[in-house]
């Protein structure tokens, strides 16, 4: 490939990248703010549980949820397992004036451990060596710990859970079933990745925090764009392509997309996700 071509290539890329993902951040947030009073008002609670990792998707959604109800009505669970990545967040809840005593901060690993002791065949801390589907498995109880803990917690408090997954996961099928895509309502889902970065940025999120590489901390070393094998910068414009804008796979690929099969597969073989769980058809 010439050096000339492989400019005009990025240069098209870049084009793509500026008239797809830039947000209005002050219209997004006005909006999003305006949703999370208007759920909780009409669902009748005051109260809301957020489920904290530390990074963006989340701390996003409660830099707006701050915005949106009292700091007393705010209840924040960091639910960790490797390492406790709360002080990268615990600035931000303090300085929002989210009460003490509303701060959950505790390890899943007791928890995870029990899941391990019990079930024969998955066993071990998330050694490297184990197989792809027994890290998956793992991960995929550690989800459905967390949601547990945290409709718990939305029970104690009288609460609604707020969910923190963006329009990339979703599309992607990047979530647990019954886990970490659980929760009553979703303030970001309908933004990409790479628009919650704009719009954190807008917020004013620490830096540190946007910085942060993708991951939802599943086992040591775990990261999202290396599950996927392409980035969330591609990944977000072959999918606005395909489910926003309806064009063929073929289209997106003369776009200069070298992953857009990829991406798509990955989507496609998850998509069944979104559909469970199948039921009879009473007519039939």
């Amino acid at each position: 490939m010439s050096f000339e071509f492989g400019f005009d290539l990025c240069c098209l890329i870049f084009d793509i990248m500026s008239t797809f993902s830039q947000i209005d951040p002050e219209k997004e947030k006005r909006k999003i703010v305006s949703f999370i009073r208007t759920t909780l008002e009409k669902q009748g609670f005051k109260n809301v549980v957020i489920g904290m990792s530390g990074g963006v998707d989340s701390t996003t959604a409660f830099y707006l949820l701050k915005e949106a109800i009292p700091p007393e009505n705010i209840f924040v669970a960091h639910l960790y397992y490797h390492s406790s990545q709360f002080k990268d967040i615990e600035g931000v809840i303090r300085k929002a004036g989210v009460p003490k005593e509303n701060i959950y901060e505790m390890p899943i690993s007791p928890l995870v451990e029990a899941f391990q002791n019990v079930i024969p065949d998955l066993i071990g801390n998330l050694d490297p060596r184990f197989r792809e589907d027994d890290s998956v498995r793992l991960g995929n109880i550690m989800a459905r710990i967390r949601m547990i803990i945290l409709y718990d917690l939305a029970k104690k408090h009288k609460a609604l859970v707020c969910g923190t997954e963006n329009k990339s996961e979703s599309l992607l099928g990047y979530f647990t079933r019954f886990g970490d895509e659980a929760s009553d309502f979703e303030p970001i889902q309908h933004l990409y990745k790479t628009q919650i970065f704009q719009l954190a940025k807008f917020l004013g999120i620490p830096k540190n925090i946007i910085d942060k590489t993708p991951t939802a901390g599943l086992w040591q070393g775990q990261t999202d764009e290396q599950e996927f094998g392409f980035s969330y910068k591609e990944g977000d414009q072959v999918l606005f392509y395909y489910y926003d804008k309806k064009l063929t796979l073929e289209e997106i690929k003369n776009k200069g997309f070298a992953n857009a099969n990829k991406i798509i597969n990955f989507s496609l073989k998850n998509a069944y996700k979104h559909r469970t769980p199948y039921v009879l058809n009473k007519n039939v």
